[in-house]
C-alpha cells in the first residue's frame, strides 16, 4: 500500500528529500554555508522559546580558574598546539562554568534522567575559548540537521504537554546511532549524583594546531578529582521527594564552605586523517575513542572557587558557543560540531540580544579586549575603544581604525575535495558494537538499573516500537535484548524476526564484531567473571 502521508517540505514549500544529512563536501565534510534547509530548520528551532533556553534551561554556575601544566602527557604542549592557554604555566586563566540539565524547563528537578551540560568559558589572554559539552563523552546523533527533531521527540508532547516514552523511543528506534547514548543515559550514568562528582567532555572532535601548522584530532575531557558518583532511579526518586535543587545546593554550599571542586583537564589525541583502520569514524560523536588506544593525557586543572553574585546576570545571561575558539585550537569536519557552531551563537543573539558579548559575564578579559567595527543593535551600551579614530568603523582605511592581525608563519590549511551532496556515514555497523561493549562493561547493578529503566519505559510504548527497540538491543548484545524483553513482557522471537530497517544496512549479529578476527567474543558472563 502506498504511503499516503503528506510530503515534508521547507518553510518555502520545497520538498525535503533528505532530512537526515547536512550538505557536505564528501561523506566526511566539511559542511557548506549554503545549507539552506539546515539553516532554516536550525535557526527557527533556536527561536522556539523566549527567553528561556530551548535546551539546558535548568542550570547553575560558578567562577574559578584554569592552570595549564605546560605538557600534554609527557610531551611539551607546544608540540601539539600554539594556544597560549594550554602552553603557559603559572597563569591562572579565569573561567565561568555553567552546569545544566538538557530537556527540562527552568524549574524542572535536577534528579531528572538526562545528559548534563558542562559548559566552560575560559577568558584567555588571546580572547575567549568556550568548551561547550556534556557529562557523557558521546551524543545521540551525529548530524546536526537531526537536532530539532531529536529535541522535539524528547520534549513534552505538544498536545498532552507531557513527556511521553513512546515519542522518545519512536525517535530512537528509527535512529540506531542513538543506541550507544541510550545505553549510557538509561543506566545510572544518566543521573549524576551532583555536579561536583561528574565528568565533563567536549563531545565533538576538534583539532590542535602547532606553530608548524601541523594538526592533530583531539577530544577534550574534564575528570573530577572528587571522583564520579551516579544515582539509581530509586535513589533519585528519594532525593526528588524532598529537594528538586539538590545539585545546585551541593555546588553552592561546597564553594561557600571552601571545599572547592577541581577537575583535571585531559585530551585524547589522534593523527589528523580519516583513519580507515578504525571501525568507527573519529568524527562521529556517537562513538567513544577507546582509551586503551587513545589514552587520556593530562593538560591542566580547573578549580571553581566563587559563587555568582547574581544568578540572572551571570548564570542565566552567560552565553556559550562552540565556534568560540582561540588560535591553536581549530574545527574538525564533525557534522555535529559544524552545525552547533552556527546554532549556539545564533541562539544567544536571539535569546540575550545582538550585544550579548558586551555583558560582563561574556566579555573577554582586559588583555584581550574586543576591538571590532560592529555597531549598534539591541542594547548596545558602549563603542569599542578607538582613541581618535572613532569615525572609522570600517576596514581597510588610510585614516586609521583597526588593522588585520599578523598571520602565523605556518597556517593550517587542510585540503578539501569531494562531491557536494547529502551523506550518511558508511561505518554504521558500529552503531551496535559500542553500545554492546558498554552494556558488558557495566557493573551488575548498573546493568540491572539500565534494563529495569528501559523495560519500564517500553511497557508504555505501542508494539511496533517495542519490537523494534528489542530488535536493536538484541543486536547490541543478546543478553541486553533478552532481559529488556522479559522485563517489558515483549515477545523476543517476534522482535528478532523483524527485517533490517529500510534504507539502513543490516547490523552485524550480536555475536559478531565483538572481538578480533578468529577470536571468540566474550559473553556477558565472561566479562563479569574477568572483573
Amino acid at each position: 500500500m502506498a504511503d499516503q502521508r503528506p510530503t515534508l517540505t521547507t518553510r518555502q514549500g520545497h520538498p525535503v528529500r533528505d532530512n537526515q544529512s547536512l550538505r557536505s563536501v564528501g561523506e566526511r565534510g566539511p559542511a557548506t554555508l549554503e545549507n539552506y534547509q539546515f539553516i532554516e530548520k536550525i535557526t527557527h528551532f533556536d527561536r522556539e522559546r523566549v527567553p528561556e533556553r530551548v535546551v539546558h534551561a535548568r542550570g547553575t554556575g560558578a567562577h574559578g580558574y584554569f592552570e595549564a601544566y605546560g605538557k600534554i602527557g609527557n610531551e611539551p604542549a607546544s608540540k601539539y598546539t600554539r594556544a597560549k592557554v594550554l602552553n603557559q604555566t603559572g597563569v591562572q586563566t579565569p573561567v565561568f562554568v555553567r552546569f545544566s540539565t538538557v530537556i527540562g524547563g527552568k524549574d524542572s528537578p535536577e534528579t531528572a534522567r538526562d545528559p548534563r551540560g558542562f559548559a566552560v568559558k575560559l577568558k584567555t589572554v588571546e580572547g575567549n575559548w568556550d568548551l561547550v559539552g556534556n557529562n557523557l563523552k558521546i551524543f545521540f546523533i551525529r548530524d546536526a540537521i537531526k537536532f530539532p527533531d531529536m529535541i522535539h521527540a524528547f520534549k513534552p508532547d505538544p498536545v498532552t504537554n507531557q513527556q511521553e516514552a513512546w515519542r522518545f523511543y519512536d525517535f530512537i528506534s528509527n535512529t540506531p546511532e542513538a543506541l550507544h547514548m541510550l545505553t549510557w543515559v538509561k543506566s545510572p550514568w544518566g543521573i549524576p549524583a551532583n555536579y561536583r562528582e561528574m565528568e565533563g567532555s567536549g563531545v565533538n572532535t576538534y583539532k590542535l594546531v602547532n606553530d608548524q601548522g601541523v594538526a592533530h584530532l583531539v577530544k577534550f575531557h574534564w575528570v573530577p578529582k572528587q571522583g564520579v558518583r551516579n544515582l539509581t532511579a530509586q535513589q533519585a526518586a528519594q532525593i526528588q521527594a524532598h529537594d528538586t535543587s539538590h545539585a545546585t545546593r551541593d555546588l553552592y554550599n561546597a564553594i561557600k564552605g571552601g571545599n572547592y571542586p577541581e577537575w583535571e583537564f585531559c585530551v585524547q589525541l589522534m593523527a589528523d586523517g580519516e583513519h580507515p583502520e578504525l571501525d568507527f569514524d573519529p568524527l562521529d560523536d556517537t562513538k567513544r575513542w577507546p582509551e586503551d588506544q587513545f589514552p587520556l593525557l593530562p593538560v591542566g586543572r580547573m578549580v571553581l572557587n566563587k559563587n555568582p553574585d547574581n544568578v540572572f546576570a551571570e548564570t542565566e545571561q552567560s552565553a556559550f558557543g562552540t565556534g568560540v575558539l582561540v588560535d591553536g585550537i581549530d574545527f574538525s569536519d564533525d557534522k555535529m560540531l559544524q552545525g552547533r557552531t552556527l546554532s549556539y551563537s545564533d541562539t544567544q543573539r536571539y535569546r540575550v540580544g545582538a550585544n550579548y558579548l558586551q555583558l560582563p559575564i561574556n566579555q573577554p578579559q582586559d588583555a584581550a579586549r574586543a576591538h571590532t567595527n560592529q555597531r549598534d543593535g539591541q542594547m548596545a551600551y558602549y563603542v569599542d575603544e578607538q582613541g581618535e579614530d572613532k569615525h572609522i568603523n570600517y576596514e581597510p582605511s588610510l585614516m586609521g581604525g583597526y588593522k588585520e592581525a599578523d598571520r602565523p608563519e605556518h597556517e593550517y590549511r587542510p585540503h578539501v575535495e569531494g562531491q557536494l551532496g547529502r551523506y550518511q556515514t558508511s561505518r554504521t555497523q558500529d552503531d551496535y558494537k559500542q553500545a554492546g561493549e558498554r552494556y558488558r562493561t557495566f557493573e551488575d547493578w548498573e546493568r540491572e538499573d539500565l534494563v529495569a529503566n528501559i523495560g519500564a519505559d517500553l511497557k508504555q510504548c505501542p508494539e511496533p516500537i517495542q519490537l523494534r527497540m528489542v530488535w536493536h538491543l538484541w543486536h547490541c548484545d543478546e543478553d541486553y535484548g533478552r532481559r529488556v524483553a522479559e522485563v517489558a513482557g515483549i515477545d523476543l522471537e517476534k522482535a528478532k524476526a523483524l527485517p533490517p530497517m529500510e534504507g539502513k544496512p543490516a547490523p552485524h549479529q550480536a555475536r559478531e564484531g565483538m572481538a578480533g578476527v578468529g577470536e571468540e567474543p566474550a559473553t556477558t558472563e565472561e566479562v563479569a567473571a574477568a572483573k
